[in-house]
């Protein structure tokens, strides 16, 4: 599976707006919601709120995947957004999170979200692919990092 295959490049946000973890959280739902019509956005942000509520998914190194399953969802989803001053997210390492890579998967998708988890941790653990994330200055070059990074496994 390669992330670039199901990366809604419209719901890319290379600036959130949000400040907090509920407001990054809506405005990647309400930016997903808006580019893949087989998403609603108030089903979306509950299912992440609730994942969120769990544990957090910021992993450290300023990177969180929230993530979760949504019920009528045709296919596997991922999204981008980066923030440019940080999102308190309570990531494990305490530091504030900037990229985030949002996950949404069919309620009965069996491990196909665990092997996209696994793959965009792998991603996110290399410190220049993550740099090349926070140089971008568009969505195409989110894009190519992705892509750049998909071929490499």
């Amino acid at each position: 599976m390669k992330i670039a295959e199901i990366l809604i490049s419209d719901a890319v946000i290379l600036d959130l707006a949000g400040h907090t973890k509920s407001e990054a959280l809506a405005e990647m739902a309400a930016s997903l919601a808006k580019a893949e019509p087989s998403v609603d956005e108030q089903q979306l942000l509950a299912v992440l709120t609730a994942r969120e509520e769990l544990q957090s998914t910021g992993i450290g190194e300023e990177v969180a995947i929230p993530h979760g399953k949504l019920p009528g969802l045709p296919r596997l989803l991922a999204s981008f957004a980066r923030s440019q001053v940080g999102v308190d997210f309570d990531s494990i390492d305490g530091q504030p999170t900037r990229l985030f890579f949002l996950l949404v998967v069919p309620e009965n998708s069996g491990g196909q979200h665990l092997k996209a988890l696994a793959r965009i941790s792998r991603f996110l653990r290399d410190e220049a692919f993550r740099a090349r994330l926070l140089e971008a200055q568009t969505r195409e070059d989110v894009f190519r990092a992705i892509e750049e990074e998909d071929a490499k496994f």
